[in-house]
């Protein structure tokens, strides 16, 4: 779960936020600022303060907002000054946009507000498409507009070069004024609203921002997104009524109410028309009772009426966003809000409380049942400490009584009655002349106080005036007793109500009697500390009495003992879901059993424990040496067992045709006089009525892997042999628990066998299967031995439990992970995990993981003359629903999760992020199928496609915690050499949105680091790779190459970036450095080997193809080169994503000769970053000892497959 923020408004203006992890309310910055309502998102949070004008409070990350202005300068050549900026009057502007229409000289760009800064000055962009240009950036065309090249040619009529400059956004973490328009709004905003972040993905982080003016029109704010947060302009939006209020949910649902308690429902919303096209009306859930207030999400809706009763709106999605029908909910609430994943958070109408609805799930929007969220406040927490500091610094302990021997008698009997009805009171005070009779009731008469406007806002002043003061003295007796603040008094100047019966002196109140209130009257402090309780700050196991007191102080309107009084709450930038573990409802102070505990500890002195440390040790000792020592000369004994596993599965038979067979399934598993164990798995089939039966010895399997199908629950099981052959022992359970029980005790008995115990090691090997699994082998002494390395089919996998798309690590042992939905995670030290429990498991470091991935299927059309483009293809066709290949046919009715453990989270949606780009419907056009695609239509275009994509989600269990909050697309740590004492190691990554990182404070003990430090770049990267001597090489998005220089532990983000020219007419894809070698790969699958790389030219000189049919490379701190390779032959058919190992690499030859091939296929990233074990050296046989060498010696020398120009990885 991301660590993300609730945000809280009280009746007084203050802006809180609670973490989700959490567990107290954390005032924001800028606190003499008072707000009526915030509307929050993942990023950011909007405001409406009280002067009525809008704020905007991004959240402070280690990645800045940068924004890139560009302007082109354009040149045309002439006879007699050559190229100049003389240019024809038809031609476009000497400074002009890239399309040339818009006048853009340098000076004209100006800062939007005083919340951005510039980076520094103008500079020429001399990188185009990927490839560096001459000095000087220009790029040549016959004439504007035309197609540029980076080369001069001797028909080059004009030139251009583009202009950069960068600005900064610079007010983070605080409340920033939005600059006024040109032309001022004509009435301030009452109401706004944020959301629409999931209808589109491009630009990246854009919001759809509503707001309403006092006079009931709706604005839309224009131009919201990642690279401008402020947004552009507003925009009114056409109304059939008068508005109050509105709601945005994180799709294409926007509800509003309007004056007469009517709703409206904008409908039309989509990526091309964020406003959205017309509203619908929605009548009331009432037809006596309008609404008030509307809160939207995904896929619900709920409404508070004017009876402040909660409604919600079923059968509301993206296609019937009116919905079908209300249903009344339990509980009054004057507001309410829908969050990420519908979970929804109100305000009660009674207590003011902030409640969490608890149960909301996918398949239950509505929830179960309201929890109140009863954390304190950063203030309450310290006042509460102080206060109980300063009583048991005087030594005060309490009984259930008070007494105090000046006190009169009426005045002991009522509190006495106070004790006996409600909370104790406390009297300090010695002397008698300072106590007052005071009247437990009001008298009859007396007016009802009301609280006076505490802010500009009425709306905020009304939440606190219309409190019923016949709750007061019924509820009194029922506060929660708390304990008296006395140090508070007199350096704050606060002024105590007393409770029934007892008045404090004027030295102890810090004034006379009569002390002018602020804000708040006693009768309404009274009625809110009976209503909502008080935070305890003493545990009832210290035998103290609570006391009940009321604060009020000129700064701080109600005391910290205090509930406090919420006008509004905003859950859109709050991440949890049904799973999520909140410590959100426990009333508790911590702090105060913690203090507790350790005055009760303050007896038992330091000579005392080693006393009885001594005294158990000894005892221990003499026990040992009774019940042990005294058998010595009896035979110990041997136990040897036998223990068999029988089980009926299904198995997919070796021999065609191939099928799914009934089988009976055994694990034989002994242990042996010393105490090692084994076991034998046996396959029990009938062939031709005859039995027959399958063996594979346990220490001769080398994984077991867990195949995702949406129809059986099966996993395969590898040998040696049948790694080459490329075809496994697959195996059908009948149930998903059935195999998950199986596969654990498989994985149990292969690491029995091998001996094999605990987390992995530190020179482990990481690889991830397509499907997300993880897997980890311990690399043998040998493994990069040369001549003879151990064969790569021999090595042991064991899984490890949690789900990633990569991982990285190096042999300190720190180990990184990305997820599929791009979120960091940082390994642990624990094994075990998932599917793994019990004994396979560590009991701790296993945390909880989440992981979220999209589906993909593909809608095919083609054209035809009569109807254009339909669903009816010609017979040869694919399927008109298909996944990629479309070989396959995938509807959106009967496409399923990849598998049991996953489920949906949102609905099917067109993807317009497709490499090739697409048109406003989400199409790509093609002459033919399969053929490249484009996003335009043109004349020869007789197909076209368009993606659809649905998000799923797995919750699982593993030895990671995450790593918030920025979402990461690579990443790569330093290799380190086997005895290496490296303090700070380098951590370098990509962000999902192109941005360099890197990770400060990361060692050994702390592996996550601290922070992250954003190095600058002229564009978007892709990959990332930093070598054993700190050199960084990067991949751009472009395809093209870059070496950061002057990395060092002194300047660990280097000076500036140098660009590498790409093998030519290839775009690279991803980049692995080692301990002096360079290896990268084309989106072609070409691996190439960077030449010329020495200290003096960290650079290199050129690239030489190694190897084609390669998917990814690591390159490890001794130079080795592993990869995952396409199209590996197997005795049944080709085999994708195969573990390979190259062989014979040495210093004079870094490139090696040769493949071995080992695990495969399925998997789709490997790391050998953390194996930095020296391979033994190995003294070659000379002639003449090749006569002594044995047949049998001479046969186990293993035959590796030399490269080939087709069939080579």
């Amino acid at each position: 779960m991301p660590v993300s923020l609730l945000w809280a408004v009280d009746v007084y203006g203050r802006v809180y936020g609670l973490s989700t992890v959490g567990q107290q309310w954390d005032q924001c910055r800028d606190a003499q600022m008072e707000f009526k309502r915030v509307t929050a998102a993942q990023e950011c949070c909007w405001g409406i303060a009280c002067d009525n004008n809008i704020y905007l409070n991004v959240h402070a990350s280690d990645l800045s907002i940068r924004y890139q202005e560009e302007t082109y300068e354009n040149q045309r050549w002439n006879p007699v000054d050559g190229f100049s900026e003389r240019l024809l009057p038809s031609d476009r502007w000497q400074w002009s946009d890239v399309t040339g229409l818009q006048h853009q000289p340098l000076d004209s760009f100006q800062l939007p507000s005083s919340s951005w800064e510039w980076e520094g000055d103008w500079y020429v962009d001399e990188n185009f498409e990927g490839e560096p240009t001459e000095k000087g950036g220009w790029t040549y065309a016959i004439d504007f507009p035309a197609t540029y090249t980076k080369d001069k040619k001797w028909n080059s009529c004009v030139r251009r070069r583009r202009w950069l400059r960068y600005r900064r956004y610079k007010a983070m973490d605080t409340w920033a004024k939005i600059p006024s328009q040109h032309t001022t709004l004509p009435d301030p905003f009452s109401d706004i609203s944020c959301g629409g972040w999931e209808i589109s993905e491009e630009p990246r982080g854009r919001l759809s921002l509503w707001a309403v003016s006092l006079q009931g029109k709706v604005w839309f704010r224009e131009g919201i997104y990642h690279q401008n947060p402020e947004g552009a302009s507003w925009e009114e939006v056409l109304l059939p009524g008068e508005v109050v209020q509105i709601s945005c949910g994180p799709a294409d649902l926007v509800w509003a109410v309007l004056w007469e308690g009517q709703l409206i429902v904008r409908e039309g919303i989509s990526r091309d028309c964020p406003k959205g096209a017309s509203w619908a009306i929605v009548e009331s859930p009432s037809s006596d009772v309008g609404a008030t207030h509307v809160a939207v999400g995904n896929n619900v809706v709920w409404v508070v009426t004017k009876d402040n009763k909660v409604w919600f709106r079923r059968g509301v999605n993206s296609h019937n966003p009116c919905g079908s029908g209300w249903i009344s909910m339990v509980g009054e609430m004057i507001m309410i809000n829908v969050g990420q994943n519908d979970q929804v958070w109100a305000i009660s109408s009674e207590d003011r409380a902030v409640y969490f609805r608890q149960g909301v799930t996918s398949s239950e929007l509505s929830g179960k049942t309201w929890k109140a969220i009863t954390v304190p406040r950063d203030r309450d927490r310290s006042q509460s400490s102080a206060s109980a500091n300063s009583l048991q610094s005087a030594g005060c302990f309490f009984c259930g009584e008070v007494r105090a021997p000046s006190v009169a008698s009426d005045a002991e009997s009522d509190l006495e009655k106070g004790s006996a009805d409600g909370p104790g009171c406390l009297v300090t005070s010695t002397s008698p002349d300072t106590f007052v009779d005071a009247p437990s009731d009001p008298p009859a008469d007396t007016p009802k106080p009301r609280i006076p406007k505490v802010t500009s806002d009425s709306f905020i002043s009304e939440l606190v005036s219309d409190r019923e003061s016949g709750k007061t003295s019924r509820d009194v007796g029922k506060a929660t007793p708390t304990v008296l603040e006395e140090d508070t008094i007199s350096h704050e100047g606060d002024a105590k109500a007393p409770c029934a019966g007892v008045a404090l002196s004027p030295s102890q109140s810090g004034g006379p009697l009569d002390t002018q209130w602020s804000n708040v009257d006693l009768e309404e402090a009274q009625s809110q500390q009976a209503q909502t309780g008080a935070v305890l700050d003493s545990a009832d196991t210290c035998s103290l009495s609570s006391v009940a007191t009321y604060t009020l102080a000129m700064e701080d309107p109600y005391g910290g003992d205090e509930h406090p009084l919420w006008a509004w709450v905003s859950g859109g930038g709050c991440s949890v879901d049904s799973h999520s573990q909140l410590s959100w409802f426990n009333s508790v102070n911590t702090a105060s059993l913690v203090q507790s505990v350790q005055s009760m500890s303050l007896s038992v002195s330091p000579a005392q424990t080693a006393a009885w440390r001594k005294q158990i040790f000894e005892q221990l000792s003499e026990r040992t040496r009774r019940e042990i020592d005294n058998f010595k000369h009896y035979e110990q004994a041997i136990e040897q067992s036998v223990w068999v596993k029988k089980g009926s599965m299904q198995w997919w038979r070796d021999w065609k045709p191939h099928k799914w067979i009934d089988v009976h399934f055994a694990l034989e598993q002994f242990s042996g006089p010393e105490g090692n164990k084994d076991g034998i798995l046996f396959i029990y089939y009938n062939y031709y009525e005859e039995k027959k039966y399958l063996h594979a010895f346990i220490n001769e399997v080398t994984i077991l892997v867990p195949v995702l199908n949406d129809s059986k629950h099966t996993f395969a099981i590898y040998t040696p042999e049948r790694t080459k052959q490329r075809w496994p022992i697959r195996l059908a359970a009948a149930t998903e628990l059935e195999m998950h029980d199986w596969l654990a005790l498989l994985s149990v008995s292969c690491c029995d066998s091998r001996g094999i115990q605990g987390p992995p090691s530190k020179q482990a090997i990481w690889s991830i299967t397509c499907k997300g699994d993880i897997f980890v082998s311990e690399p043998s002494p040998g493994l990069e031995a040369v001549p003879y390395p151990t064969p790569c089919d021999q090595m042991f996998w064991r899984q490890v439990g949690g789900h990633l798309r990569i991982v990285e690590c190096n042999s300190v042992g720190i180990v990184w992970g990305i997820g599929f939905d791009q979120t960091a995670w940082i390994y642990t030290g624990g094994y075990g995990g998932g599917l793994f429990q019990g004994l396979a498991s560590s009991t701790d470091n296993i945390y909880t993981q989440t992981d979220v991935k999209s589906v993909y299927i593909y809608e095919n059309q083609r054209w035809n003359p009569v109807t254009g483009y339909t669903n009816r293809g010609l017979p040869t066709d694919r399927y008109m629903w298909s996944d990629a290949s479309g070989l396959h046919e995938c509807t959106r009715a009967n496409t399923k999760p990849p598998s049991p453990q996953w489920t949906w989270v949102s609905e099917w949606a067109i993807d317009y992020s497709v490499s090739g780009g697409t048109d406003r419907e989400g199409w790509q056009y093609a002459a033919d199928f399969p053929a490249s695609y484009h996003g335009y239509k043109t004349m020869k275009d007789f197909v076209r496609r368009r993606r659809w994509a649905r998000k799923c989600k797995l919750t699982t269990t593993g030895p990671w915690q995450e790593v918030p909050p920025i979402a990461l697309s690579d990443v790569t740590i330093l290799p380190c050499a086997a005895q290496s004492t490296v303090d700070m190691v380098p951590v370098w990554a990509i962000s999902n949105k192109g941005d360099v990182l890197c990770r400060l404070g990361v060692t050994a003990l702390t592996p996550a680091g601290s922070s992250w430090l954003h190095v600058g770049t002229d564009q978007p990267f892709k990959s990332i790779s930093i070598g054993a001597a700190s050199q960084v090489w990067a991949i751009a998005r472009d395809g093209s190459a870059f070496y950061r220089g002057s990395v060092s532990p002194q300047n660990p983000a280097g000076d500036c970036w140098y660009h590498i020219p790409s093998p030519a007419k290839q775009k690279l894809k991803q980049v692995s450095v080692g301990r002096t070698s360079v290896f990268t790969v084309d989106e072609n699958g070409n691996l190439w080997y960077r030449q010329g790389v020495t200290p003096s030219y960290p650079q290199g000189s050129s690239w030489e193809h190694v190897s084609n049919n390669v998917r990814k490379v690591s390159v490890g701190p001794l130079d080795q080169v592993w990869i995952i390779a396409d199209k590996v032959q197997g005795s049944h058919s080709l085999s994708c994503g195969t573990v390979c190992h190259r062989l014979a690499v040495q210093p004079m030859q870094p490139k090696g000769q040769s493949w071995d091939y080992g695990i495969g296929g399925g998997w789709d990233h490997i790391t050998v970053r953390g194996n930095s074990v020296e391979p033994p050296h190995i003294r070659l046989p000379s002639l003449a000892d090749m006569s002594t060498l044995s047949p049998r010696s001479l046969l186990e020398v293993r035959n590796t497959e030399v490269d080939s120009g087709t069939s080579g990885c």
